[in-house]
C-alpha cells in the first residue's frame, strides 16, 4: 500500500474546482484511494463530500495512499495533481 506526503499547491487549497478534479481522477482508478492529514484517519478520495470535509488549505501537507491494481501509477498521477499550482 504505497503512500506519499505532498503539499497542496492550489491557491484555494483542495476546495471546489481543484477538489472536483482530484476526486474525478481518483474515481478512475480501480483500487482504493485515500487522503488525509498526517496522523489522522484518511478519507475516501473518491468522495467529494469526504474530501471537502477535510478543509485542506494551500500549503498544507496531506498523505495520499493507494491500494490495489495500479496503486503506484495512481499515486504518481494523483500526487502530481496536488502539487501543481491551480490544477488541484
Amino acid at each position: 500500500m504505497p503512500e506519499i506526503r505532498v503539499k497542496i499547491a492550489s491557491p484555494v487549497g483542495l476546495h471546489a474546482r481543484p477538489a472536483s478534479q482530484f476526486v474525478k481522477a481518483a474515481a478512475q482508478h480501480s483500487g482504493s484511494v485515500f487522503i488525509g492529514r498526517p496522523g489522522t484517519e484518511p478519507v475516501d478520495a473518491r468522495s467529494m463530500l469526504s474530501v471537502l470535509s477535510l478543509a485542506i488549505g494551500h500549503g498544507e501537507e496531506v498523505v495520499l495512499r493507494t491500494e490495489g491494481e495500479g496503486a503506484d501509477a495512481a499515486l504518481r498521477e494523483l500526487s502530481r495533481l496536488l502539487v501543481h499550482d491551480g490544477d488541484a
